[in-house]
């Protein structure tokens, strides 16, 4: 007959779809029982009543028992956590204090997660395209990724990542959603659909703390900033709370776009933060029927922008209507065709931004001016 011990360890392998940790290590199996014919009753608590995932956990509890010899069945019990279990967990998640403190997990000397702020002077250039497409391309490498939807006014992650719901929130932590192996948080998750935000600047720093301090985001290798466009209150915001982060900036190859996204970069860098490079969208458009190269919206402002700001082109990305396509079907273009050649453009720049090696683990700098 199968033991407690076998069941435990089974369990042990299970994954709570939001926290991303072992339900075992987080004391959500709060019993297991084995019959005399075989069948194993496990009693799991959730975090909230009517836990959205609840039905995700039942199936993954079943699939990780029923291969144990002995076992002819599997039945999963559902209860709910205490408020002093919910406490205890979310100290020992956070640490003590973080609350309190107003703490960035992801963030700080001994962090080797990379931040990147994605920027542009200007609306109208795929700046969230491009956050959206390289966040799925880099979790689909395998990199535990995150995207925060700075931009309070025009949010448009969630439909372009095609997430949907509203996030779990207990005990002053905030669960984030996920699609595509992105974790992701919105203003637009808390509000009914067509309702605009009207919010002085004040309002918005403290929407931004609460993204980045009451999210629990666990263990991540990359979190992408999806900036407003120019430099208000959200930018000085994030400069202060993530001293030291860097920015990509998003520009077209038009001579307009570029004078102001040269803005952008200059007080990145008044602000102590790194300008790591520059991304040049809608860079050209090849003809489908000749096959040749169209330069819509002009050419070298990418380039322009990159040497006044003394960093490089990261990558440039062609005109395909099929990026437009996949952000309002929520499905980004780099996960539904890896091979077109607008996602192998965004998936070099992603290879342009290797993750933190865990031998810079305590030099994090902030870069003085």
């Amino acid at each position: 007959m199968v033991t407690r011990d076998e069941v435990m360890t089974a369990l042990g392998q299970v994954m709570d779809p939001e926290i991303h940790r072992p339900i075992t290590d987080l004391d959500m199996v709060k019993d297991v029982a084995i019959g005399d014919s075989g069948l194993v009753t496990v009693e799991v608590l959730l975090t909230v009543a009517g836990c959205p995932l609840k039905d995700r956990i039942t199936r993954d509890v079943t699939a990780a028992v029923s291969p144990l010899p002995g076992v002819t069945g599997v039945k999963v019990d559902l209860g709910v956590m205490t408020e002093d279990q919910r406490q205890a967990m979310v100290t020992r998640l956070r640490g003590p204090g973080a609350a309190e403190q107003k703490k960035i997990t992801f963030w700080g000397d001994d962090s080797t997660t990379r931040v990147l702020a994605v920027a542009s002077g200007k609306g109208g250039v795929g700046k969230s395209s491009v956050t959206v497409n390289l966040a799925a391309g880099l979790a689909a490498q395998g990199h535990r990724v995150a995207v925060i939807d700075c931009d309070i006014y025009g949010f448009s992650v969630p439909r372009m990542l095609g997430a949907t719901g509203q996030p779990v929130g207990f005990n002053g932590m905030i669960m984030p959603l996920e699609a595509h192996g992105v974790r992701v948080i919105s203003i637009g998750f808390f509000l009914p659909p067509g309702k605009p935000v009207a919010w002085r600047g004040p309002m918005l720093h403290r929407a931004i703390q609460q993204f980045l301090t009451d999210v629990y985001w666990g263990d991540l290798d990359y979190v992408l900033a999806d900036l407003p466009p120019g430099t208000g209150d959200v930018s000085i915001s994030l400069a202060q709370m993530l001293p030291g982060a860097e920015m990509l900036l998003v520009t077209t190859p038009q001579e307009a776009a570029e004078r102001v996204a040269v803005l952008a970069g200059n007080f990145a860098q008044q602000n102590g933060m790194k300008v790591t490079g520059v991304i040049e969208n809608m860079s050209y458009f090849v003809c489908p029927s000749c096959d040749e190269r169209h330069q819509i919206f002009g050419s070298g402002g990418g380039q322009i922008l990159a040497d006044e700001l003394g960093t490089e082109v990261l990558g440039q990305i062609p005109i395909d209507v099929r990026l437009r396509e996949g952000a309002d079907a929520g499905k980004p273009l780099v996960v539904s065709d890896p091979d077109a050649p607008a996602s192998r453009a965004l998936l070099e720049v992603a290879a342009a931004l290797p993750p933190l090696p865990r031998s810079l683990v305590g030099k994090r700098l902030t870069l003085l001016t």
